[in-house]
């Protein structure tokens, strides 16, 4: 059934009506143009347990149909581009294929998303931007500038408007659910982004389970840790010290008979190898297309607008220059940055360069699994210790690991920090996904589209200076450059956090005296009432 509402000044309607319900819908819409129920319709829902009931088994329906579709995608994406520093070394090819998807992402995020979303709806587009997702596992098949290029811009065009459909859905889903339950909306927003992101980062587990079996099945000997290591080939060309030199050459200078350097973080792949590993992840990504054009319901965000694409391109730009947005840009910066860095540098450096290609998925799933675990919990432990001691922890603790990385060298024998240093990165990267994504729907809640734009926008360039410089530059120095950006984002987010509590509360008492001066008006007059009437009497 139809449960829509008339939006009021930054509301938004809700889900549009199913089949089943489409004459009821047209006879209730048949003297408006935006599909919507009376007041006194919205009403009787609200007060009628069954419909509320339906209709919160509707949104969960869908909420998680919307979450198994992206995890579906990210599997096949995330498991192809965890790969890619590490499968496509030569000439850049891997990460430069990186930079284009997050460069191109940039551009889509600048008038994309209101575009897209006007014309197809939430949807639609999030089903459509899958299959553009879909091209990149398709593209390495066979990885050369000339597939991978034409893909990585699908892929960065499809990109803002699918994260921005996914957001403008959750959110308003949330809200309608706050306000069928006597929630606070700030409270089901972030307890929705959590479900989203625990379903979304076990494509990393799910992801690299897919690549390493595949690429440790031609020799099962691959799967044990090395024991024979050349400790002087690792100090000077691993972790941090990867300067991204010629690892073949160095391989060679530093090769031995008693410990072969050669192979052990070889790169090759069969083609038969690399075929059903592609194969597989193009097969699970057109799965969570076909599972969103088939089974998610519509939703609409706002009434029709008559803007065209160069006002939709404007209001993208002047959000911009509203100043919490702006001073938000350094810490969302940040969230692309520490990815770019786990699965771009630390895969290369930390685990292929020491080990080998096939342990990137086995390290990532530990990533994945805490990442995913930790989006589902922030959600509702934010409920009790509140936003900025989540954003606090996760500071503190990527701090920690990045001074770690900096002293850390990558021994073979340090068998539990290869897994434990990414299972504890996935921890702050889950505050970072949920509570910025949450913070972004609650602080812009008139402007959703044009804010989730700016996001998508800021977080990719992130991706693309880290992408672009990776293989300039040595890790060391890229550390630094996440230190930094960390330390202003967290400072500069503070600031905006307390601005925005200190309006809040500051509302709040304005509210409070002006109930309290109007109940003592109402007081002097039913006070002066009783005495008329007295004098009346008499």
């Amino acid at each position: 059934m139809s449960l829509t509402q008339k939006p009021e000044k930054n509301e938004y309607s809700e889900y549009e009506t199913v089949a089943s319900d489409e004459q009821t819908a047209k006879t209730r819409t048949s003297s408006t143009s935006t599909d919507s129920v009376s007041l006194s319709d919205l009403d009787e829902i609200m007060t009628s347990p069954d419909r509320i009931a339906a209709e919160k088994r509707k949104i969960m329906k869908n909420l998680l149909l919307i979450c198994f579709a992206f995890l579906c995608n990210f599997t096949a994406f995330g498991g192809a581009s965890n790969l890619q520093s590490s499968l496509n070394p030569d000439g850049g090819l891997g990460t430069g294929s990186l930079s284009i998807i997050y460069g191109s992402l940039i551009i889509s995020a600048m008038f994309a998303p209101t575009f897209v979303i006007k014309h197809l709806g939430c949807k639609w587009t999030i089903c459509f931007a899958i299959i553009g997702y879909m091209t990149y596992s398709l593209a390495n098949f066979y990885p050369h500038w000339g597939t991978l290029v034409p893909s990585s811009i699908i892929v960065g065009l499809s990109g803002a408007p699918l994260w921005s459909a996914k957001c403008a859905y959750l959110t308003t889903s949330a809200k309608r659910y706050a306000r069928l339950t006597n929630e606070s909306t700030d409270s089901v927003v972030n307890r929705f982004f959590g479900i989203f992101f625990l379903f979304f980062q076990f494509n990393n587990i799910i992801g690299n389970l897919i690549s390493s079996f595949i690429l440790s099945s031609e020799d099962g000997a691959s799967l044990a840790f090395p024991t024979c290591y050349n400790a002087s080939f690792i100090e000077n060309y691993c972790g941090h010290n990867d300067c991204q030199d010629d690892i073949d050459a160095a391989k060679n200078m530093y090769n031995s008979s008693e410990c072969p350097v050669l192979g052990v973080s070889s790169s090759d792949v069969s083609n038969d190898t690399l075929y059903l590993l592609m194969g597989i992840y193009a097969a699970v990504a057109l799965l969570g297309a076909l599972v969103v054009g088939f089974l998610v319901d519509p939703i609409k965000i706002r009434e029709k607008e008559d803007r065209g694409v160069f006002d939709l391109l404007i209001a993208t730009f002047k959000h911009m220059q509203d100043r919490r947005q702006f001073l938000l840009i350094p810490i969302t910066m940040y969230s692309g940055f520490e990815q770019a860095f786990i699965t771009g540098d630390y895969t290369r450096s930390f685990i292929t360069c020491p080990l080998a290609v096939n342990w990137v998925g086995f390290v990532l799933i530990c990533y994945g699994a805490c990442d995913s675990l930790c989006s589902f919990c922030v959600g509702y432990i934010e409920k009790y210790t509140g936003r900025p001691s989540l954003f606090g922890m996760a500071a503190v603790i990527h701090l920690a690991l990045i001074i770690t990385f900096l002293i850390w060298i990558p021994y073979p024998t340090s068998q539990a920090l290869f897994f434990v240093l990414p299972a504890f990165w996935g921890v702050g990267d889950a505050v970072w996904q949920t509570q910025l994504n949450a913070f972004y729907g609650v602080l812009f809640v008139g402007n959703q589209e044009a804010s989730f734009a700016n996001y998508r926008l800021w977080e990719s360039l992130g991706f693309v200076i880290a992408f672009a410089y990776q293989t300039f530059i040595c890790v060391e120095y890229k550390l630094y450059v996440l230190l930094s950006v960390l330390v202003v984002g967290m400072s500069l987010y503070s600031y905006v956090e307390f601005t925005e509590r200190r309006n809040r509360s500051r509302a709040s008492n304005d509210v409070e005296k002006h109930t309290e001066e109007n109940e003592a008006y109402l007081q002097s007059q039913s006070s002066f009432g009783g005495k008329n009437s007295l004098v009346t009497q008499m």
